[in-house]
């Protein structure tokens, strides 16, 4: 019978990079819905950028750039990370979009309606500086418990500790340094404590769909002390989201829209199918046909999301629960969590710019997937191992093994092998069955320990006819037929197992044994009749390349940067304008740390930044370095930077420079920034910033 699956993996929020934890989870769902397609099922599998909330706002910020422009930058990231580790998603879409406002105001009026949004005056700090309501990883303090400094608002990094904000000895805001002042403001809550929302989470949770690890997750939280908390799914402007209707000033917190982003790029690809004319699916039959299965791919750190509010915001909005939320865990190196500092961190990009195969990595991570909630551990030695035993040892071996026999002998002609005796020596009745079974289930490091096991038995068994020897016998060759086609067959078998797991491995192949079209599950039953001329299909793995993908950073070299290249240093800093593009520091050679500690880097906040008169290229700029009183620096940024363009961003200055006396005022540090001087590019300035939370103050080292 016909599927019709909606599928999803979480959706990574928009202010960074990928990283080789969304890598495994996007390969795992992957998997399961390239299984599903060659079952024959309808799936549409989608994702998006999780674009709103606080992180992203204030990151823009710091950089002098819009909420939006940040997200499109980091969203144009995207199709090399997916293309690289062929992700086949049907859709890539934004929760900062129309369908997103619509469908999560639309899910909101339903839930009021139901009567399940409750206003509840709050009080909270309030950073009168930055004049916003500060969420809890933007407040600092002492720990109520311990007294240990620079905790955040939540928890206690040094003791364990629970608390509340306002519970901090000597809170400050991380983003001003400014003492935070309690306010009081309404918000808007999701009754997730309501007798019905409660009694209908028993039921979705409890009914066996869940992994086991979920479901008694879930029932610690419902059945808890406690109870369901109502959830605060609003916040005060400035905030970057979807507003609430009829709340001016009013926004959804990020994690009441973030899931209705499913349903927006779900939207969105149909719509872009109709304009396309490639489909007539309706996006609202859809979603509320009692056929379409709804799953979700996520980390175990987000399930408290996805099996309590996800379910009840569709439930009693009036849209169907997800059939199912398929949880998995973390991904380590070597049995510890990833850490660049020690090199023990794997960049998705570095793996494919050292030319790495990113089939290598898929198998790798499928290897190493069940159905349980369990981290993955990336281990190079285990790594180059397996990939090189199982992927080019067992299964390509077969073919290159074969392929010279048929073609020398027999114009590259197969038997039928479905009645022949050698291919009943080790095709067992019900395996395709099981490893199906085993896919379906997630089960993906079981199907592949049978596949391999198959591979073994085809690679005996090809050994123990001793081909070579029956092709110097003229009257063997019928054997060495038979051997050779049920060999062949053996590989077509393994390839349309592992064709979910090696897309572009498998279309090689396809093209090899002659296919006319692509290979799907019920093509188990066909063997191939012919082969094509045999083209290598997989190198090993080169155990240097994992030495590569583990480099730590290369230390400085005294060694001139390549012409165009940018130079950081006190760019233009007037301190000591003469030196005002080049600090001069190439070839001096290496320096001890001892040297580099002299140097007392902080973040500064540009409070003010006004032209300096009678100088071409000098700004003032009065910098709050977390001191009493501001200081004042002279910096040569003027071709780069208008002063108002300056107010409010953060940067990194030389605290402990000797102050200068110049005609225009005296200088009391120097602002860093990168450059370059090359005739083809002309001169480019770039002040530096840190990144989001930094504080005027905290010492760069």
């Amino acid at each position: 019978m016909k599927r019709r699956l909606f599928v999803t993996t979480a959706l990574p929020y928009a202010n960074g990079s990928f990283h080789i934890g969304h890598i495994m989870e996007y390969i795992q769902a992957d998997i399961w819905v390239r299984f599903q397609r060659m079952r024959g099922h309808e799936v549409h599998f989608v994702c998006a950028d999780d674009a709103h909330g606080a992180p992203i706002m204030l990151k823009a910020e710091s950089e002098g750039i819009t909420p939006d422009a940040l997200v499109g930058r980091i969203a144009a990231e995207r199709p090399r990370y997916l293309d690289g580790f062929h992700i086949s998603f049907d859709n890539w879409h934004s929760t900062h979009s129309a369908e997103n406002v619509e469908l999560s105001q639309d899910i909101y009026r339903k839930l009021k309606s139901a009567g399940l949004i409750a206003e509840k005056t709050i009080e909270q700090f309030f950073d009168p500086v930055k004049g916003m309501f500060l969420p809890d990883r933007y407040i600092k303090g002492e720990c109520p418990k311990c007294g240990a400094k620079d905790q955040y608002g939540d928890s206690c990094e040094s003791c364990g500790a629970v608390y509340a904000p306002t519970e901090l000895r000597n809170p400050y805001s991380t983003l001003s340094g400014a003492t935070p002042v309690l306010r009081q403001s309404e918000h808007f809550f999701f009754r997730l404590s309501d007798p019905r929302c409660v009694e209908f989470l028993r039921q979705w949770t409890q009914d066996g769909k869940l992994q086991p690890e979920v479901a008694n997750k879930t029932r610690e939280w419902l059945e808890g002390d406690q109870g369901l908390g109502d959830w605060d799914i609003s916040r005060d402007e400035p905030y970057f989201g979807i507003p609430i209707p009829d709340a001016p000033g009013k926004y959804f917190y990020v994690w009441l829209d973030a899931p209705v982003g499913y349903l927006a790029s779900l939207k969105n690809h149909f719509a872009k199918g109709q304009a396309a004319a490639l489909t007539t699916q309706d996006f609202d039959q859809f979603v509320s046909d009692p056929q379409v299965e709804q799953y979700h791919f996520i980390g175990k750190d987000i399930i408290y999301f996805h099996t309590l509010f996800w379910p009840a915001m569709l439930h009693f909005s009036g849209r169907k629960a997800p059939n199912n939320v398929f949880v998995h865990g973390f991904i380590t190196v070597s049995g510890e969590k990833m850490s660049k500092s020690r090199g023990t961190g794997i960049s998705p990009l570095r793996y494919l710019d050292i030319g790495m195969n990113p089939e290598w990595m898929r198998y790798y991570i499928a290897a190493k997937l069940n159905a349980r909630v369990e981290d993955v551990d990336f281990n190079p030695d285990d790594f180059v191992a397996r990939v090189n035993s199982d992927l080019v040892g067992k299964y390509v071996n077969i073919a290159s093994r074969s392929a010279s026999f048929l073609a020398r002998f027999f114009d590259g002609e197969l038997l039928d092998v479905r009645e022949l005796p050698s291919w009943r020596e080790f095709d067992e009745p019900g395996h395709s069955e099981e490893i199906a079974r085993c896919l379906e289930s997630r089960e993906f490091g079981r199907a592949l320990r049978m596949a391999m096991e198959f591979a073994d038995r085809i690679n005996q068994h090809f050994d123990a006819q001793k081909p070579w020897e029956l092709a110097k016998d003229p009257a063997s060759r019928a054997r060495l037929h038979e051997v050779c086609s049920a060999c062949i067959a053996g590989f077509h078998a393994l390839t349309v197992w592992l064709k979910p797991i090696l897309p572009m491995l498998a279309a090689q192949a396809e093209t090899f044994l002659s296919c006319t079209q692509p290979l799907t599950w019920d093509d188990l039953g066909r063997p191939p009749r012919r082969i094509a001329r045999y083209e290598h299909l997989m190198t090993r793995v080169d155990p240097k390349m994992l030495d590569a993908l583990f480099e730590p950073p290369a230390p400085s070299a005294p060694a001139a940067p390549p012409a165009g290249a940018g130079k950081a240093g006190a760019a233009k800093s007037a301190s000591n304008p003469a030196q005002a593009t080049d600090t001069g520091s190439e070839g001096e050679g290496l320096i001890q740390i001892g040297d580099f500690a002299k140097v007392d880097l902080r973040i500064a906040k540009i409070v003010a930044a006004e032209a300096v008169e009678g100088s071409d290229k000098l700004l003032r700029l009065t910098l709050d370095c977390g001191e009493p009183q501001p200081r004042n620096v002279f910096a040569g940024i003027k071709s780069a930077y208008s002063p108002e363009s300056l107010v409010g961003k953060s940067t990194v200055m030389v605290a402990n420079l000797a102050p200068r006396k110049m005609k225009f005022g005296v200088s009391e540090g120097m602002v860093l920034a990168a450059s370059f001087d090359d005739p083809s590019r002309g001169t480019g300035i770039f002040l530096l910033s840190p990144d989001y939370g930094a504080a005027p103050g905290m010492k760069v080292k």
